[in-house]
C-alpha cells in the first residue's frame, strides 16, 4: 500500500487496517513486522501482547471530551489527578495533551503504532494501565522493554522504535508505545494542517475555537516528533 488518504491519516476510516491478535487493527505491513517481534520475543522468553493499536477518530474525540468535561480524569507527571477546574482553558488543553493525543492527529490512526505490554510478567486478569510505574526499573514490563531496548539499538526490532522515549516538551514519554518507521515515517510527513483542521470541522470536539486558534503550534508540539527517533529506512 502506498502513502495513506487523508481520511486514513485522521482515523476517519478503517480501509487501510488488518484484524491482529485479540481484535486489535493495524496496517497490514505494519502486523507482519509486530507478529516477527512477537516470535523473537517469545524465543527470549515474553509474551508480548497488544493493549492499544489503532484507535477512530471518533473513539478519540471521546476521550478528549471525557477528560476536557471531567467525566474522565486528567493525570500530571507524577500521576496525581490534575484539578482541571483550577486551570484556564488553556492550560486544560496542554494537561490533555500531554497524554491524550488530539482527535485526527494521533500515531494510532494510521494503523502503525500500538501500546504493547508482556502478559507472561502479570498473573491472568491483570489490568494493565500503561503507566510509567509498569515500565520503570522494577516494575513488571522492565524486563521486556530492556530486551527492546537492545533490539533497537542492534538493527534486530522489525522498523519498530519509539516516538515517545524522551521528554521533548509535548507529549510524555510513553515507553510502551512502539512505532512501525517504515510507514510511520511517510504518514507523519504526509499529515497536514489543512487535513487536520478539515477533520475537526463540524465536529463536537471540547474547545473546539481554542484548539483552532492554536493549532499550529499544538501541532508542532503535541504532533510532530523529532528526527532521531529511529533510523531513517
Amino acid at each position: 500500500m502506498g502513502i495513506l488518504t487523508q481520511e486514513q491519516l485522521t482515523g476517519r476510516t478503517e480501509t487501510h487496517l488488518v484484524v491482529v491478535g485479540e481484535g486489535h487493527q493495524l496496517h497490514p505491513e505494519a502486523g507482519e513486522a509486530f507478529a516477527r517481534l512477537q516470535a523473537d520475543a517469545a524465543a527470549a522468553g515474553f509474551e508480548m501482547r497488544i493493549a492499544s493499536a489503532f484507535r477512530s477518530f471518533e473513539r478519540q474525540c471521546a476521550i478528549f471530551n471525557a477528560k476536557a468535561s471531567g467525566r474522565r480524569p486528567v493525570h500530571d507527571d507524577e500521576g496525581r489527578q490534575v484539578d482541571m477546574a483550577a486551570l484556564s482553558d488553556q492550560q486544560r488543553l496542554h494537561a490533555i495533551l500531554r497524554f491524550t493525543a488530539l482527535p485526527g492527529t494521533s500515531r494510532h490512526h494510521w494503523g502503525t503504532d500500538l501500546d504493547m505490554f508482556d502478559a507472561s510478567a502479570v498473573p491472568a486478569g491483570y489490568a494493565v494501565q500503561l503507566t510509567p510505574e509498569e515500565v520503570a526499573p522494577g516494575g513488571p514490563f522492565d524486563a521486556l522493554h530492556n530486551w527492546l531496548d537492545e533490539r533497537m539499538a542492534a538493527g534486530l526490532s522489525h522498523g519498530f522504535y519509539r516516538p515517545y522515549a524522551d521528554d521533548r516538551g509535548g507529549v510524555a514519554p510513553e515507553r510502551w508505545h512502539l512505532s512501525y518507521s517504515p510507514l510511520a515515517l511517510p504518514c507523519a510527513s504526509a499529515l497536514t494542517v489543512p487535513a487536520i483542521r478539515d477533520a475537526l470541522a463540524g465536529t463536537d470536539l471540547a474547545m473546539y475555537e481554542i484548539v483552532l486558534a492554536e493549532l499550529g503550534e499544538l501541532i508542532s508540539r503535541y504532533v510532530r516528533v523529532g528526527e532521531d527517533w529511529c533510523p531513517r529506512h
